[in-house]
């Protein structure tokens, strides 16, 4: 799993610094009413509604509005039926990317992405395309400039989990984040058991690359604009790539 964190420690990085807190809320409530509706409002029973209320707290969404869309998901007849569709593609530099949306129109959201895919220098594959390159894990962030290794490694592996990835281009005034992760089936409880003590920034389940493709200059810079165009579309959830960009090129970008 070599470079994960540094990709998650890049990513986090940049969201942190210019999230668009209104279009993520938005994301968030689509995959509530979403698993809502698929496995009713109760997330003590709805693996994943507790997920997506999870994430939505994460991205400091308002209690009322996460309660709202669990009753707008649940309602019957009421809100719209999304479906989950996975998309896949290449990016420059011989990058792949995995696409997880929540769409209630799948023609209008693969020929959008194709259009992105087409505008950015990449191409949208078939089914099965890519996803073998990426493993689903259970991954839980934690601040390193509030925890040293010690507390970070005793409270993961007391909790279970499979690794510990340090930060990654980590500098004074970013330090970074810790990668703590799961097998998915034991994400929960570890997940539990950690943030009985710590504070989590960031956890979930998610898709990570068997390998990484490092990216520089303008291959790095098309990456970045690809993963941040395909996030921008409502439909899109989440996007993973396997593009590994050093610090010091994401530093140059601004």
């Amino acid at each position: 799993m070599a470079g994960h964190s540094k990709w998650a420690n890049i990513r986090h990085r940049k969201e942190r610094q210019d999230k668009k807190k209104g279009q993520m809320w938005s994301k968030c409530s689509k995959a509530i009413m979403a698993a809502a509706r698929a496995g009713g409002p109760d997330p003590d029973t709805n693996l994943a509604l507790r997920y997506a209320i999870d994430e939505a707290k994460y991205a400091n969404m308002p209690k009322d509005t996460i309660q709202r869309a669990v009753e707008k998901g649940a309602g019957a007849g009421q809100g719209d039926d999304f479906q989950e569709v996975v998309y896949e593609g290449y990016g420059p530099g011989g990058t792949a990317l995995l696409i997880l949306s929540l769409t209630d129109n799948t023609t209008r959201t693969v020929n959008e992405l194709r259009g992105i895919f087409k505008k950015m220098g990449g191409n949208l594959g078939n089914a099965g395309s890519v996803a073998f390159m990426f493993q689903t894990k259970g991954q839980i962030l934690i601040d390193a400039g509030k925890l040293d290794e010690d507390a970070v490694m005793s409270a993961a592996l007391e909790a279970g989990a499979d690794d510990v990835q340090p930060p990654e281009g980590a500098t004074d005034d970013e330090p970074g984040v810790w990668t703590i992760l799961t097998e998915p089936s034991e994400f929960h409880e570890v997940k539990t058991a950690i943030e009985a003590d710590i504070e989590i920034l960031e956890a979930g389940i998610v898709r990570l690359p068997d390998n990484t493709v490092e990216c520089r200059g303008e291959d790095a810079r098309k990456v970045v604009n690809l993963m941040d165009a395909i996030e921008d579309n409502e439909d899109v959830q989440k996007v993973y790539s396997n593009a590994d960009i050093p610090a010091d090129e994401l530093a140059g970008m601004g």
